[in-house]
């Protein structure tokens, strides 16, 4: 059985903590954006260990309840990209043509536009909001899930294993998503993770310019956004938040190229 790596092991503690953070925040840290106006900002001491910003709120505890908006979001970004390219990736390279034609264009017209200041003009011009945030990022990152599955589809296009299916007058959805999908599933797993870095960063970068969740809201972009102006008087308000978005993307990335290879190497097995 082949051992894990260090990197891979201490991404996995990452991700594991995240997701720890993310799904048990409010019984953890119940009181993360409780005010005390009298402690006002403080460094790192007893009772808390990263200071406190501010307004007197526990900037440790403001991390940890600020995973439960960043990985969630993250996540439905990297899910819907995913569900939207790999059917419409699946659909042009199967099926060639005006298909493939159309959903190239489309691919192509999305690269041409810088996804993150695409999503800032959108956000700022309806009003901002986290939802409107996650729409925009799934719309303009669904077209790269499109073009890599397209070409792992055009691979495995003309192999024997889809000419016997042809044989046997299998339905085309069934063709494409019962044979042609297992085979391209690591690729997709590969692109779903850069996905979910990539929309950390960015749902991150929008809350920090006002654009994702409300103000006041436990978030790493606006918790860093809230304390920018606090850097001397306690720099853990600043870079504790923006060590948790680096970490978390570069773990999923890690994390991300491991379960690439290992399933790659247990389908080459098999």
């Amino acid at each position: 059985m082949r051992r894990i790596s260090f990197g891979v092991a201490l991404a996995l503690a990452v991700l594991v903590a995240v997701g720890v953070a993310a799904a048990f925040a409010p019984w953890l840290v119940p009181d993360a954006t409780a005010q005390d106006l009298m402690t006002g900002i403080t460094g790192p001491g007893p009772g808390h260990p990263l200071g406190t910003d501010d307004l007197g709120r526990d900037v440790l505890q403001l991390l940890v309840a600020g995973a439960r908006t960043a990985v969630p979001g993250a996540l439905a970004v990297a899910a819907g990209s995913m569900l939207i390219g790999n059917l419409a990736g699946l659909a042009a390279g199967y099926h060639g043509g005006w298909v493939d034609a159309l959903a190239m264009r489309w691919a192509d017209l999305m690269f041409s536009l810088p996804a993150l200041l695409v999503a800032i003009v959108v956000a700022g011009v309806l009003g901002g909001g986290y939802g409107l945030a996650i729409a925009v990022l799934v719309v303009l990152f669904a077209p790269g899930d499109t073009r890599v599955v397209r070409g792992a589809v055009l691979e495995q296009r003309h192999r024997p294993y889809v000419e016997a299916a042809l044989l046997k007058n299998l339905s085309s959805w069934r063709i494409m998503t019962r044979h042609i999908w297992p085979n391209i599933a690591p690729v997709s797993l590969a692109s779903a993770f850069l996905n979910f870095a990539y929309a950390l960063v960015s749902l991150s970068s929008l809350s920090f310019l006002g654009l994702g969740v409300p103000a006041g809201s436990p978030d790493w972009g606006r918790t860093l956004a809230d304390n920018r102006t606090q850097l001397l008087a306690n720099p853990w308000a600043v870079i504790a938040p923006g060590l948790a978005v680096i970490a978390t993307a570069a773990a999923l990335n890690v994390v991300g190229d491991w379960l690439h290879e290992r399933v790659e190497r247990r389908g080459r097995a098999h």
